[in-house]
């Protein structure tokens, strides 16, 4: 193998590539990154197994070949590399790759080709075309209420539901469900019903950039895996199995108060907020407070016995009877941090009661919040 690329676009790619690596693994061959041509391009891939990030990027090729090298090692030394164009020479007997880069010349050992794990290449004709702008939203509001604990697994997944022409992502980790909800530009001919890891969801959206082009989502039949294919990128990754909990069964269907903020002021109230929560058991408490014919009040008070405490006022438009209710305050945060419309809405039934938190006049997204007990 002989190729030339340029140090910008290889670093891009290694990037790109080495969220897939694994850190630790029985088998050498999983901590290297594995370098190919590709019908004139070169292929970068790497894989732990649950895993697996593959991208193109513009070569010229004067020789074909592949070998897999230390990814650390690598991605270490074309970050330290100038801004230059490199040569990249494979020693096929020796399993050595030279890599020539301005007055820089380094041979790094690797591992053949051979040993590294096959990775599925999707059937596009098979695939479900997504949105990237779109998709990337439902990844951004949905990923971040997934669950962190490593013995509820189905809950470290985002359910994905497609029915006809409608698409919905959901993730919960037993306090806090979202939901957001999209369009598929053709319909599918069967239901769809899967749950994957947010990590490799948040992957998706990463290596999906800021291109334009749709992703295309494929499901090889029978293997339990699902393959994202965006221009230059793809990811595949490993299903998560087991029953979702029925998140329909706990969101309420009507609510008797509804609150209009300012998502910028809320959210600004918010982190204020959280300065002093953060340092107790993160509870805020939402005071509403009628004010005749102007716009209600929402008084935000957090307490910490060491720090202090604190009090935001933030104004807002009520419906229904005025209440009082407490939250995580780093819930809310996180929520409104995802949510773009210029007002958001907090629609609640009672102090003990799930209450939800959507765009204003959207009805795309919902996020529903456990209140807080405050004694």
């Amino acid at each position: 193998m002989k190729v030339t690329v340029t140090q910008q676009q290889l670093a891009h790619g290694l990037s790109l590539v080495s969220k897939a690596i694994a850190p630790r693994s029985t088998l050498p061959v999983l901590a290297n990154v594995l370098l190919a041509t590709d019908e004139g391009r070169l292929r970068l891939s790497a894989t732990n197994l649950e895993m697996g990030i593959t991208c193109w990027i513009g070569a010229r090729v004067e020789e074909e070949g592949a070998i897999t090298v230390p990814a650390r090692t690598f991605v270490d030394l074309i970050s330290a590399l100038p801004a230059e164009d490199i040569t990249i020479d494979l020693v096929e007997e020796t399993h050595t790759l030279n890599i020539h880069c301005a007055k820089n010349n380094t041979d790094i050992k690797g591992i053949d080709a051979q040993e590294f794990p096959p990775i599925p290449v999707p059937d596009l004709d098979m695939g479900i075309e997504l949105n990237v702008n779109e998709f990337r939203e439902m990844i951004s509001q949905v990923t971040f209420a997934a669950s962190n604990d490593e013995a509820r697994a189905v809950l470290q997944g985002a359910l994905l539901d497609i029915a006809e022409n409608t698409i919905s992502m959901v993730a919960t980790d037993g306090f806090r469900i979202s939901v957001r909800k999209a369009q598929l530009s053709h319909p599918v001919e069967k239901p769809i019903r899967l749950i994957i890891p947010s990590r490799a969801l948040n992957e998706v959206a990463r290596i999906a950039g800021t291109s334009e082009k749709p992703i295309t989502m494929v499901l090889p039949p029978g293997r339990g895996q699902v393959i994202f294919h965006t221009e230059n990128a793809e990811l595949v990754s490993q299903l998560i199995e087991g029953n979702y909990p029925d998140y329909k069964a706990i969101m309420p269907t009507n609510y008797r108060t509804l609150i209009t903020f300012s998502t910028p002021a809320f959210q600004k109230a918010c982190r204020q907020a959280e300065i002093i929560a953060r340092e107790g058991n993160n509870v805020v408490l939402l005071k509403v407070v009628e004010n005749g014919e102007g716009p209600a009040r929402v008084e935000l008070s957090a307490t910490s016995e060491e720090t202090g405490q604190s009090e935001i006022v933030v104004d807002a438009a009520l419906s229904g009877p005025a209440m009082n209710i407490a939250f995580n305050v780093r819930y809310l945060r996180e929520v409104l941090d995802v949510i773009r419309t210029p007002s958001v809405v907090l629609e609640a039934n009672a102090h003990n009661t799930p209450a939800m938190i959507c765009p204003a006049g959207s009805s795309h997204f919902q996020h529903i919040v456990m209140p807080m007990h405050v004694g």
